[in-house]
């Protein structure tokens, strides 16, 4: 993708990311000891990462009221383009190098899912607060098909073979043939009783089983071809949270966090985040509890980090299986071994919330409901360098290359670019 940042040849990312570790090591201002209620980068300190572009996207006219943007792009690196939604009830493809429209699809809610561009059809598929899917074209948005669902659609669709999986609010997964977008199969659990953090999982694909994971605090995998159950029995991962608790406590049940299935160590491991119950690592065959990290509650994003593995001095863990981050609004964003679910480093946030974590040039792109974008390093969760960049993120960036961007809760698209630090 083109920008309008510097005309300096760009370095390798394995040079990017050793330029990076480098800047920490000799920069002892930018460790993680920092008080969180002063932000670490009110200095712009390590000068990697700048705004290049920015542009108002939400017709505020036909603006819904939502407090928040949530739409997360979706980017077609081969055409330069991306796919946005809005508040204002549209899905929106813009040129990546200039933040241009090229087509809005106007829906009857606001669009606040994550789309999905799937390059091979030049298709993109979307959920809607209207309830429905939807599938476009994406040379032109033409409508293609439209699927209700009866109840909000915000988490990303994932596609398997011939059939597109899609979660709603009302703790449905639904099985939909891409191609026809005809209903193969459902599957529904009845709603938990009581208090419910907004928001809900999306659904994982993985060897023939999907995974989501319900708002009473169970999560469950089906086989792909017919949703039959593949586990013989749900993971309830809120017995143990029930049982530590007292009858008086507000307790919340949700499971909200996407399910992420990943090697580690040579086998499949299922990472999913109980609200009120912790982090737990699962086997991905039978739902099996392998491990859980009770302290890290209130995650509702998780994001499994594989890259470099140079370290800093005197690392306090091996970084071989990767790094589980977790964003929490209650006990901060979390770096855990994903073999044990043992913290490596948790790091207290500023007032308010922060995004899931986006994997971007060796480090991580997080925003926050408050103090715009910031890089942090994923072996210890340090600051590398930060925007107040105007406004405040519920949704996560989008990064590829040398390139970022993310959609603002006051409806501002915004393209961050990123530089290696200057020698220090």
């Amino acid at each position: 993708m083109t920008g309008s940042r510097s005309a300096s040849q760009p370095l390798s990312q394995r040079a990017f990311v050793l330029a990076l570790l480098g800047f920490l090591s000799a920069c002892d201002q930018l460790g993680g000891a920092a008080k969180p209620e002063v932000p670490l980068w009110a200095h712009h300190p390590g000068t990697a990462l700048s705004v290049d572009a920015r542009r108002e996207l939400s017709v505020k006219q036909l603006d819904a009221g939502e407090p928040y943007e949530r739409s997360v792009p979706a980017l077609d690196i081969a055409h330069r383009r991306l796919f946005i939604g809005s508040s204002d009830h549209g899905l929106y493809a813009l040129s990546a190098a200039t933040l241009t429209t090229a087509w809005r699809f106007e829906t009857g809610g606001a669009v606040q899912g994550a789309p999905l561009y799937v390059a091979a059809e030049d298709a993109v598929y979307f959920g809607s607060n209207d309830g429905a899917v939807y599938k476009l074209r994406g040379v032109d948005g033409a409508l293609q098909w439209r699927f209700g669902t009866n109840a909000e659609v915000l988490r990303k669709p994932v596609v398997s073979g011939k059939t597109l999986f899609a979660t709603n609010a009302n703790d449905t997964l639904v099985a939909i043939d891409k191609d026809s977008g005809k209903l193969r199969w459902f599957r529904q659990r009845t709603a938990a009783f009581g208090m419910e953090i907004a928001g809900y999982a999306g659904a994982a694909v993985h060897d023939g089983i999907v995974y989501t994971a319900f708002s009473d605090g169970a999560v469950m995998g089906y086989h792909v071809e017919d949703g039959s159950e593949a586990w013989p029995n749900l993971a309830d991962l809120t017995g143990e949270a029930e049982q530590t608790s007292s009858s008086h406590e507000l307790r919340y049940l949700d499971t909200d966090t996407t399910p992420v299935v990943a090697q580690v160590g040579g086998e499949s491991v299922l990472f999913v985040a109980s609200y009120e119950g912790g982090v737990f690592g699962l086997d991905p065959k039978t739902g099996g509890q392998l491990w859980r990290n009770e302290k890290a509650t209130g995650v509702t994003e998780l994001t499994l980090w594989q890259g470099a593995t140079r370290q800093r001095v005197s690392p306090t863990e091996p970084v071989e299986p990767g790094v589980l981050i977790g964003s929490s609004g209650l006990t901060g964003l979390w770096g855990l071994n994903p073999s044990d679910g043992a913290p490596i480093w948790r790091r207290e946030l500023p007032a308010g919330g922060a995004t899931a974590a986006v994997p971007w040039a060796g480090a991580l792109l997080i925003g926050t409901s408050r103090y715009g974008m910031f890089l942090v390093h994923p072996l210890d969760g340090s600051v590398l360098d930060g925007l107040a960049a105007g406004g405040s993120f519920t949704a996560a960036p989008a990064a590829y290359g040398r390139h970022a961007f993310a959609l603002s809760n006051d409806g501002v698209l915004q393209a961050f670019g990123i530089e290696p630090p200057p020698e220090h």
